[in-house]
C-alpha cells in the first residue's frame, strides 16, 4: 500500500482494523460512509464482525446500529449480518443477508429518503451517534481529507458523531482530488437560506471533508477496491423501455414542452437505466447535463463522447472494466463529474428548480398510477425507496419504468390496487413498460385506466378491464373505483398458487 497519510498527527493514529474495531463497544450507533457499493470501508467492518462473532460465542451481545448513505457491499453490510451485528438499519440497503434478517425481523429497518437522512441526524431524531467511519483517498499534510469514490451522508456523519475512524484507501485513484463538492456548515432545521445550485454544473462547496481532529481515534491503511459489479447485457425489453421514452422525449420536443436543450436528468440504477443512456448515446439529443445519485457506465460514455458536458451525483456505480478507466483518467473526468453531499445530490429545492426529468424503476404500479417500489407482496421489504421519492416528487416530468411481468410471466407489474404505496398517483407522470408510454398528466383517475391498461402485459389485459368493470359497479360511478373485495386479490393468489393469472 502507497502512503496516502502525510499528516503526523494522523500518523501517529495508525493502527490495524482489528484494533480499531475493538475501540467500538456493543449498542454503539455507527455513520458509515458508503454509497451504491462505492466509497464504503472494507477492513474496519470485517474486523467489527469477527469481533462481534467472538462476543456472541462468549456469551456476551455485541450489536451496533448502523446508518450508511445507502446501500454498500459484502464487506460491510453482508458481513455484519452474517455476524448478527447490527440491530438497526438506515437509510437504504441492497445486501441478501441484510434483507432476509429485515424480513425475519431480527433487524430493524428504517426505510427513509435519502435527502431526509442527514437532517433527521442533525436534528437528532435518531439519537447520538457514537461513531463515524468513513473511508479517504488521503489526508494532506495540511490535514485536508480527500474523500473516495463517494460523498454520501459523510460530511453529516463527521459532524454528528463523538468519535471517528478513517480508512485510507490506496486503491481510489489519487486524481480524485478535485472532483467532489462538500457543501459544510448545513444547520438543523428550519434552514435559514437557500442551496445555491441553479445548474448542474454549479460547485457550492469545498474539495475536501472536514473534521475536528480531537474525535479522531484511528487511521486503518487499506487497498480493496469497491464492490463493482457488471451490468447484464441489455436485453430486448429495457431497449424496447428506452425505445418507448427516448420517443416519447423526441415528441414532447417537437411539440415544445420540452425545452431545447433537454433539462437536467436523474437516473436510477439498473439495466433500463443503462439501456435508456446508450440510446441517448446514439439519439439526437445534445447538451445533456445529469443531476443525479450515481454516475453508471452509460454516463461515462456520453462524457466520452461529448454529448454530456456535466455530471453531479454523490457516488460512481460503475462496472469493473468503467471503475478501473474512472481510476486511470480520474484527472480527465474531474472537471465533467461532481460528487456532493447526497442531501445535495438529492434535495427537493435544487430538483424543482432544474426542472428535472426523473426516470426510476418499481415494482408495481396499480391502474391509477400509484407506484410501490419497495415492497414484494406487501410485506416484503426489497431494498427500499432510496432516493426515488426525492426526485419523483420534485421534477418536472417523473417517469417510472418496468418490465411488464415477473417471474416468467407470473406476475404482473400493472395491479388493481399495489399492495404497498411510496409514490403517490400525484407523482406520477409516465409509466413505461415494453408495451409502451401510459401519459398520466392531466387525466382523472378513470381517464388514465386505459391508457395503464394498455402498457400492461397482454396476458393480464382482459383481467383487468374486468376489474375495472366490476369496480365501477361496485363503487357506483364514485371518484376512484374499486372492489375492496377483489382489489388485493391478485396478490393473495399469488402467495396461494404461485401465479397472479387464474
Amino acid at each position: 500500500m502507497g502512503n496516502r497519510i502525510h499528516n503526523a498527527a494522523y500518523q501517529s493514529k495508525v493502527m490495524s482494523a482489528e484494533d480499531a474495531a475493538a475501540l467500538i463497544n456493543d449498542g454503539d450507533r455507527l455513520g458509515v460512509s458508503g454509497f451504491t457499493g462505492s466509497g464504503y470501508p472494507k477492513a474496519v467492518p470485517i474486523a467489527l464482525a469477527a469481533r462481534a462473532k467472538a462476543e456472541h460465542e462468549a456469551g456476551r451481545s455485541f450489536r451496533v446500529g448502523l446508518n450508511t448513505g445507502a446501500s454498500t457491499a459484502p464487506e460491510l453490510d453482508g458481513e455484519l449480518a452474517l455476524a448478527d451485528a447490527v440491530d438497526f438499519r438506515t437509510p437504504y440497503q441492497s445486501d441478501p443477508e441484510t434483507r432476509k434478517r429485515i424480513n425475519a425481523g431480527s433487524i430493524n429497518y428504517a426505510d427513509i429518503h435519502l435527502s431526509h437522512i442527514a437532517p433527521q441526524v442533525r436534528n437528532g431524531f435518531h439519537g447520538k451517534m457514537d461513531v463515524a467511519i468513513i473511508e479517504l483517498t488521503a489526508i494532506k499534510a495540511d490535514g485536508s481529507l480527500v474523500p473516495s469514490s463517494s460523498i454520501g451522508n459523510n460530511q453529516a456523519w463527521l459532524d454528528a458523531a463523538d468519535r471517528v475512524i478513517f480508512e485510507v484507501n490506496s486503491w481510489q485513484s489519487e486524481d480524485l482530488e478535485g472532483m467532489h463538492d462538500v457543501f459544510g456548515g448545513l444547520r438543523k432545521a428550519p434552514l435559514d437560506f437557500a442551496i445555491p445550485v441553479f445548474h448542474a454544473s454549479d460547485r457550492i462547496g469545498s474539495k475536501y471533508l472536514t473534521v475536528d481532529p480531537a474525535k479522531v481515534i484511528a487511521v486503518v491503511e487499506n487497498d480493496t477496491p469497491d464492490r463493482n459489479s457488471p451490468f447484464k447485457p441489455l436485453d430486448d425489453v429495457s431497449k424496447s423501455i428506452a425505445s418507448h421514452l427516448l420517443d416519447f422525449l423526441d415528441l414532447e420536443e417537437k411539440a415544445g414542452r420540452l425545452p431545447d436543450p433537454m433539462p437536467a436528468m436523474q437516473s436510477g440504477v439498473g439495466n433500463i437505466a443503462n439501456a435508456v443512456l446508450a440510446g441517448l448515446l446514439h439519439g439526437q439529443f445534445e447538451n445533456l447535463t445529469s443531476y443525479t445519485e450515481v454516475i453508471q457506465d452509460g454516463m461515462v460514455d456520453l462524457i466520452d463522447s461529448g454529448k454530456l458536458s456535466v455530471a453531479s451525483a454523490t457516488a460512481f456505480s460503475l462496472s469493473p472494466e468503467y471503475a478501473k478507466k474512472m481510476n486511470d483518467n480520474a484527472k480527465f473526468y474531474r472537471d465533467k463529474i461532481i460528487l456532493r453531499n447526497q442531501e445535495i445530490s438529492n434535495n427537493p429545492e435544487v430538483i424543482r428548480r432544474l426542472g428535472m426529468i426523473a426516470m426510476n424503476g418499481m415494482i408495481e404500479a396499480d391502474i391509477y398510477g400509484n407506484v410501490n417500489s419497495t415492497h414484494i407482496m406487501g410485506s416484503r421489504m426489497q431494498n427500499g425507496i432510496g432516493g426515488s421519492g426525492d426526485f419523483a416528487r420534485n421534477a418536472a416530468l417523473t417517469v417510472f419504468v418496468t418490465p411488464s411481468t415477473a417471474k416468467d410471466g407470473a406476475i404482473s407489474a400493472i395491479v388493481p390496487m399495489v399492495s404497498h404505496v411510496d409514490h403517490t398517483e400525484h407523482d406520477t407522470d409516465l409509466i413505461i413498460s415494453e408495451y409502451g408510454v401510459a401519459d398520466l398528466r392531466g387525466k382523472s383517475p378513470r381517464q388514465r385506466v386505459p391508457a395503464i391498461i394498455k402498457i400492461a402485459h397482454p396476458d393480464f389485459r382482459p383481467m383487468l378491464e374486468e376489474y375495472f368493470a366490476v369496480a365501477q359497479k361496485v363503487a357506483n360511478g364514485q371518484h376512484t373505483p374499486h372492489d375492496l373485495s377483489q382489489a388485493l386479490s391478485w396478490h393473495q393468489r399469488m402467495l396461494a398458487t404461485g401465479t397472479m393469472k387464474v
